[in-house]
């Protein structure tokens, strides 16, 4: 009868298992493995948002919209995300507008007196529409007469630029106003008096607080206090009330289309205003 012979497997001493219990213990409390695990969360936790945000940037371009001009990519849309990301944040007061990936140059324009003219009762002899705002809860009634041009104007200056209406008009009234002048959506932001500095007693559009470099920025405006801390960067115009012979708009039109690839829109402001 043959007998079997039992293969003994070695077993570690005593003294190895406590080092291997030791070597397990270290590489777990090492600072670099904490810091990796860390970093790896948080990167995970980037991913997950930039994810989702750009399912919406997605679900959003896809959809039809009425904006025929200044479109950008999914792409574009998500570096904007991931710029966000990185470099928001901080104490400092986020700027006016949010970012813009394009060397475009952009204009700030006033409303009232600059594109339309609004009067409230009695009705004037001529006006294109009328707005009806609650402001304070008081229900008021401004007659709008548009100044001879826009139309024209705004099509043409979207087609180069970056448009702005920023007015120092009360959001309540203006933000109707601009919804019956800007059928077309040419226009990519809306500033309102909220978005003003009060400076000695006047409201002041400070251009250092919208997010563009002043060197592609122009602003056209019927009040100097307005541009006051960037008079370099400004267009002075004549106000419009009810001159149907008005062509400050034609006048402007024609500027900014030969200033458009000026590297420095400041150099070309100081030439239109010494004309």
């Amino acid at each position: 009868m043959v007998s079997k012979v039992t293969k003994r497997v070695p077993v570690k001493s005593v003294k190895d298992m406590r080092n291997n219990n030791n070597n397990r213990r270290w590489r777990r409390k090492t600072p670099v493995t904490t810091v990796v695990a860390a970093s790896s969360a948080a990167l995970a936790t980037i991913r997950r948002r930039i994810t989702k945000l750009f399912s919406k940037i997605t679900r959003l371009s896809s959809k039809k919209t009425s904006y025929k001009i200044l479109k950008k990519t999914a792409a574009d849309e998500l570096e904007a995300v991931c710029r966000t990301l990185v470099f928001d944040g901080g104490d400092a007061a986020p700027p006016l507008l949010p970012p813009s990936l394009s060397r475009r140059g952009t204009v700030f324009l006033d409303l009232d007196e600059t594109l339309v003219h609004s009067q409230l009762l009695p009705a004037p002899e001529r006006f294109d529409f009328v707005v009806r705002p609650v402001i304070d809860g008081e229900p008021m009634e401004f007659y709008v007469l548009k100044r001879p041009g826009v139309d024209e104007f705004l099509e043409s200056l979207a087609a180069k630029y970056e448009v702005v209406v920023f007015t120092a008009a009360l959001k309540e009234y203006a933000s109707m106003v601009l919804d019956r002048l800007d059928r077309n959506r040419f226009i990519s932001h809306r500033l309102y008096r909220d978005s003003c500095r009060h400076v000695d007693g006047r409201l002041v559009k400070d251009l250092s607080e919208v997010g563009r470099d002043l060197g592609r920025v122009v602003i056209v405006d019927d009040n100097p206090n307005s541009f006051s801390r960037q008079p370099e960067n400004a267009i002075l115009i004549r106000p419009f009330v009810d001159d149907i012979f008005d062509r400050e708009l034609w006048k402007l039109r024609g500027f900014f289309d030969r200033s458009h690839c000026c590297d420095d829109l400041r150099v070309a402001v100081k030439h239109y205003q010494q004309r």
